[in-house]
């Protein structure tokens, strides 16, 4: 597939990720060779696609809702709030590990308000 313009761009959440090609699967991905013999998958979206199963966490309605909880927080970007979508942090030591990059520390009642957030998506 040539792509010749980038229409729009936007960071997926590893279940809106799935959602979608589960959707380019069921819409016909697969094409037809001969009569009754089906050409397989492009090994990129296979791959993805294996991926996403494996790893992403609850349904793509529930993380966009997470995130647009995350982001009433203060100290919170999109990209990781996604992030946060994505892992689903359980302590607050996974929460700052994802903050490690940062310029800023999080105290512990800005942890604990995402720890919140989360728990209530599980």
């Amino acid at each position: 597939m040539i792509v010749k313009e980038v229409l729009n761009e936007s960071v997926l959440t590893l279940a809106e990720a799935k959602e979608t090609l589960n959707a380019l699967r069921t819409r016909g991905e697969v094409t037809k060779k001969k009569e009754g013999e089906e050409e397989e998958i492009r090994y990129e979206r296979r791959k993805a696609s294996e991926h996403t199963t494996k790893f992403a966490k609850g349904g793509a309605k529930e993380s966009r809702a997470l995130i647009n909880e995350l982001l009433g927080l203060a100290k919170m970007k999109e990209l990781i709030a996604i992030r946060i979508a994505d892992l689903m942090p359980k302590s607050p030591n996974e929460v700052r590990a994802i903050y490690a990059k940062e310029r800023f520390t999080l105290t512990e009642t800005d942890i604990e308000k995402i720890l919140d957030c989360v728990a209530k998506y599980e």
